[in-house]
C-alpha cells in the first residue's frame, strides 16, 4: 500500500510504495500542507487503482524518475499523471518578473488610471528588482518578510523615519495578490501564507477651529477665498474639489454632485463607489460658488482653475498660497487635507448626526468617523445640516457685531 510521507530535512512530500516487489520513493516539490496532502493522496488512489487492474505504467506517472532504470523502462515524453495531479513541474514555473507582468496585464483592465500607475511603479521600481529573476517557487516566506522589514525602514513623507504601516500594507497587498494567483494557477505552496498585515496607527488629525477658519478666509488672497471656503465647509477631498466641474454644481437644489476626482492631472472616477454623493451647500458655500461662477463660469468648465482654464496644480497652490498663508498667520504648518478634517469636526461639534456626516464625507459607514473623530461627537440629535448652519451663522453674526462695535468706537 502506498503512503504519503514528508522529508524531515526539506518538509516536502514523497510517495513511498512497492511495485514489482521493489520499494520505491518518488519525490514531489510540494510542501507538507493539508491541501498538498490531498493532491498527492488523489494521485496515490489513481496509482493503486491502476495497480489493482494490472494497468499501472510507471513512466506515465513518473516519466523522469531514475527508478525507471530499475525496471527496464525507457522514459517517453508524454503527459503524466503526476503533472495532472499536483501541477506543473516546479522547474517549469516562470520567474516572478515574468508572471507579475502577466498578472498586471490580465488585471489592470478594470483599474483606475492612478491605480495602474501606482502598481506599475511599484512593480518596476521595487518588486521586480527584489524578486524579478527568481522563480516563483524559489521565493520563501522569509524573503517576503525581509522585504517588508526593508520597506518599513525606508524614509517616509514629511521627514518620517519610515514608511507608514498603511503604505507598507498596500505594497505587500500587491505581492499577496500575485502569489495567491500564482499558487492557484501552478499548484505550489503560497509563500505569503499567514503573513498578517501591520497594525495601523491611529490617524492623527489637526483640524482648524472655527476662529482659525475665519482668520484664514479673512486673510487669504481674494482669488483663493472661494476655493478655501468650499474646502473648509464642504469636506471635499483635494482631488474632488480640484476636479469639480460646473456641470456638477446644482445651484437650484443647492448641491455639489461629487462624480469625479482629479489625480495626477487626469479626471477619473471617484476613490470608491461610496464617494459618489451629493453635498449640500452649507453655510457660506452657496455664496462662494455663486461668486466663483462670476469669476470662472465662462472661462472654464472647471470651478477652480488657473488663468488658462485648466485645473489647479495642487502642489503649486500648496507651496505658493497655503503654506505662506499659515506662516503669515503664525499657525502651525498643516497639510491642505486638514480642511476636510475641519469640516468633519465642525459638523460633529455642531451636533449633526454622525450617519449624516459620514454620507456627506463619502464614507460607507460611521466606523471610520468614530475612529478618527470620536472626541468631536457630543450627541446624536440632528441629521439634516441645520445645526451646522446655525453654528456658522451665529459665529458670523458675532463677528459682524464685533466689527460694528469697533466702527462705532472709531466714530
Amino acid at each position: 500500500m502506498a503512503k504519503v510521507r514528508a522529508r524531515k530535512e526539506t518538509g516536502t512530500l514523497f510517495i513511498d510504495f512497492r511495485y514489482m516487489n521493489i520499494r520505491f520513493r518518488e519525490q514531489t516539490a510540494l510542501l507538507d500542507t493539508p491541501a498538498n496532502r490531498r493532491k498527492v493522496d488523489k494521485l496515490v488512489e489513481m496509482m493503486e487503482a491502476k495497480m489493482l487492474l494490472n494497468q499501472f505504467d510507471y513512466a506515465e506517472f513518473f516519466p523522469n524518475s531514475p527508478n525507471l532504470a530499475k525496471i527496464g523502462v525507457r522514459t517517453e515524453a508524454k503527459a503524466t499523471y503526476l503533472q495532472a495531479a499536483v501541477g506543473a513541474p516546479q522547474e517549469a514555473l516562470p520567474t516572478f518578473g515574468e508572471f507579475s507582468d502577466q498578472w498586471f496585464e490580465e488585471n489592470n483592465v478594470g483599474w483606475r488610471r492612478s491605480h495602474i500607475r501606482n502598481v506599475e511603479s511599484l512593480l518596476n521600481g521595487s518588486l521586480k528588482k527584489q524578486f524579478g529573476n527568481k522563480r516563483l517557487n524559489e521565493i520563501s516566506k522569509a524573503d517576503l518578510m525581509a522585504y517588508r522589514t526593508a520597506q518599513c525602514k525606508r524614509p517616509g513623507r514629511g521627514g518620517n523615519e519610515g514608511l507608514s504601516p498603511k503604505t507598507v500594507n498596500n505594497r505587500m497587498g500587491i505581492l499577496r495578490m500575485i502569489f495567491e494567483e500564482a499558487a492557484d494557477r501552478f499548484s505550489f505552496e503560497n509563500p505569503y501564507r499567514n503573513i498578517k498585515p501591520l497594525k495601523l496607527q491611529r490617524i492623527h488629525i489637526e483640524p482648524f477651529s472655527l476662529v482659525e477658519v475665519n482668520r484664514v478666509l479673512d486673510t487669504v488672497r481674494p482669488d483663493y477665498r472661494n476655493y478655501y471656503t468650499v474646502r473648509f465647509y464642504s469636506g471635499m477631498r483635494t482631488g474632488e474639489i480640484d476636479g469639480l466641474r460646473w456641470e456638477y454644481v446644482d445651484f437650484e437644489r443647492r448641491q455639489i454632485l461629487v462624480r469625479e476626482t482629479l489625480v495626477g492631472g487626469h479626471v477619473e472616477y471617484t476613490k470608491t463607489d461610496g464617494s459618489q454623493r451629493e453635498i449640500p451647500m452649507l453655510g457660506p458655500v452657496y455664496d462662494a460658488l455663486k461668486a466663483q461662477y462670476e469669476a470662472t463660469g465662462k472661462l472654464s468648465r472647471y470651478v477652480f482653475c488657473n488663468s488658462e482654464g485648466e485645473p489647479l496644480d495642487q502642489n503649486n497652490v500648496t507651496k505658493r498660497v497655503w503654506y505662506p498663508l499659515l506662516r503669515h498667520l503664525g499657525m502651525k504648518k498643516r497639510r491642505p487635507y486638514q480642511t476636510r478634517h475641519t469640516a468633519a469636526t465642525l459638523f460633529l461639534a455642531s451636533g449633526e448626526n454622525p450617519e449624516w456626516v459620514a454620507r456627506v464625507l463619502g464614507h460607507s459607514s460611521t466606523e471610520m468617523l468614530f475612529k478618527v473623530y470620536s472626541r468631536y461627537i457630543p450627541n446624536l440629535t440632528r441629521q439634516d445640516g441645520s445645526a451646522f448652519e446655525s453654528l456658522v451663522k451665529t459665529d458670523n453674526d458675532e463677528n459682524d457685531n464685533r466689527n460694528e462695535g469697533s466702527t462705532d468706537e472709531r466714530s
